[in-house]
């Protein structure tokens, strides 16, 4: 068992609520699920669950509401399709816990282990000795099983006019619950491509729902099936893709509509899934590839670790001309066809490739992750499965920072300008293939003015020597390295107005083995504290040399 720090009991009542305007055709995800725990109630959207093998992943997307609001809804039309008890008793130990959940419909009892690492989920199983047979459906499927879907209307009241002597009664059948296939005949069919606009869109869908298309599709005008009958598994590989996502999501909307592209992939065509994150530096790919990696448990791959020594020695981070594709392809046709690879480790400090780690599909790990900024470039998109598309974050930041202290100064300048201006490889180079994603997010998330990522800095002007320092540490988790950098402030010409300069004023470039790193600030001073953002991503010398023509 776990070692235990909390015992914890708790009964819920669970009501699942079906709109009004809900049809017959309508999915459980289209319902309003509401849990009562005392006096308390806490509502989440649907049942939003993605199953990966014997893993169910769940968004933790509820939140509180008073009693007034379940009133409310059922004024509203909804109505209360299915309810439960749910009765747990549980051990919980960090973000771990080990439940025995008896549900009153069922007349079941179930054990249920959660945490938020899945790897230590499946490290704990293991060392309980259990291993299954693990169910992955949730508790509403399985009543809805047993008891089937209630219907949206009652039946028909009966005639008052009496049934003539020898007429036949007409019994009017529901129609049968059908679900409408979720399929695209024609590219023309989809929506126009999603603008760069970093806004939130107003009509943002609840739940989008992924769909496939025949890949001759975009190659004839005539309609073709959407699976064709063939005994060859690379048919259905080459032969389907997703169709694009019209709309434009969050970060959060999209992590999970990630997650739920990769599981329809991997359920409609052969393993592995090759994915591929593209968009500007600082938009958030890594920090997007690494959650959902936490969440598939699958290998990320850079693609600055495909940068060529002697390119990067020419300050040329984003062109497209740096990266060895012929070893990125062969890398790529190895993963698909499940062989053993060696993927390239580029040493960012000293600008050169410093080895090669082995990399391998396997039943565990049959998920890549391609990410960086000419991740979805045609020469490099026509070998993955799911295009991702990320703009925002510190990039959208500094052009809004630029903006902001060119009005300053008196002289107003559109974002496109600045943007043509700052950053010209991602406009020509970069952007227009991001139009072409499956799926596109919109970085909301500003770090810069966040609190979430910053830093807590005590400075002194102590003379303390080097050996001195030494003596306070662990030699054995030490690990020493010495750079030598510059950093460049620049500033706009009439600011600061009133002639004192702060380094919120600036904007910091710094030059360090031939590569050039953006930091933008906002420090808050709290006693004897600096508290900072960081905030610092590579830009290329096109970007340095437009802030200066700025």
């Amino acid at each position: 068992m776990i070692e235990c720090t909390q015992n914890l009991a708790f009964s819920f009542i669970e009501m699942y609520l079906r709109p009004p305007s809900a049809s017959e055709e309508a999915r459980i995800n289209d319902w309003i699920k509401v849990r009562q725990s005392g006096i308390r109630y806490y509502l989440s959207l649907g049942d939003q669950r993605i199953v990966d093998k014997n893993y169910i992943i769940r968004p933790t997307a509820e939140f509180e509401v008073g009693k007034m609001t379940l009133g409310g809804l059922l004024a509203l039309g909804y109505t209360v399709v299915v309810s439960y008890k749910r009765a747990s008793t549980s051990v919980a130990e960090g973000n771990l816990s080990l439940s025995l959940e008896t549900i009153d419909t069922l007349s079941e009892t179930y054990l249920v282990l959660r945490g938020s690492n899945r790897k230590t989920v499946g490290e704990e199983a293991l060392r309980m000795g259990i291993s299954g047979p693990w169910i992955t459906k949730s508790y509403l499927e399985m009543i809805l099983e047993n008891k089937g879907v209630p219907r949206l209307n009652t039946p028909p009241p009966l005639r008052e006019k009496s049934l003539a002597s020898g007429e036949e009664r007409m019994i009017a059948a529901p129609k049968p619950l059908r679900v409408s296939p979720n399929l695209v005949n024609r590219l023309e069919d989809l929506s126009q491509p999603w603008t760069r606009s970093p806004t939130k869109s107003k009509g943002e869908p609840v739940l989008a729902t992924w769909q496939f298309i025949s890949s001759e599709l975009s190659e004839s005008s005539a309609t073709v099936p959407l699976i064709k009958t063939t005994t060859d598994p690379s048919f259905v590989r080459d032969s389907l893709q997703l169709a694009p996502m019209p709309d434009s999501f969050d970060l959060d909307r999209g992590l999970l509509l990630s997650v739920q592209a990769i599981q329809a992939l991997m359920e409609n065509k052969d393993l592995p899934v090759i994915v591929g994150i593209g968009g500007p530096s600082g938009s958030g790919k890594t920090s997007l590839a690494r959650k959902m990696a936490d969440i598939v448990g699958c290998e990320v791959v850079s693609l600055e670790s495909y940068y060529k020594s002697e390119q990067v020695k020419d300050f040329k981070f984003d062109d497209f001309n740096s990266l060895d594709l012929a070893l990125l392809t062969k890398n790529i046709d190895d993963i698909r066809n499940c062989r053993r690879t060696k993927v390239p480790v580029f040493d960012l400090e000293t600008g050169a490739r410093s080895g090669f780690k082995e990399l391998e599909v396997s039943e565990d790990c049959n998920v890549v992750i391609f990410e960086g900024v000419y991740a979805l470039h045609p020469d490099i998109r026509k070998s993955l499965d799911l295009w991702i598309a990320v703009v925002g974050g510190v990039h959208s930041h500094l052009i809004s920072r630029v903006q902001r202290d060119k009005s300053r100064v008196g002289c107003f300048m559109s974002q496109n300008e600045i943007m043509t201006t700052v950053f010209p490889m991602f406009q020509q180079h970069i952007e227009p293939h991001l139009v072409h994603a499956h799926l596109k997010i919109r970085n909301d998330f500003d770090p810069v003015l966040s609190p979430e990522s910053s830093l807590f800095v005590l400075k002194s002007d102590k003379k303390v020597v080097y050996p001195d320092i030494l003596k306070i540490l662990d030699p054995k988790k030490l690990c020493s390295s010495v750079q030598s950098f510059i950093d460049v402030y620049v500033r706009l010409p009439g600011i600061p107005a009133n002639g004192k300069l702060s380094e919120s004023d600036c904007i910091r470039v710094r030059i360090c083995e031939g590569r050039y790193a953006l930091l933008i600030r906002e420090p808050i001073k709290e006693g004897d504290f600096i508290i900072q953002p960081k905030v610092d991503f590579d830009i290329s010398i096109s970007t340095v040399a437009g802030l200066l023509n700025l």
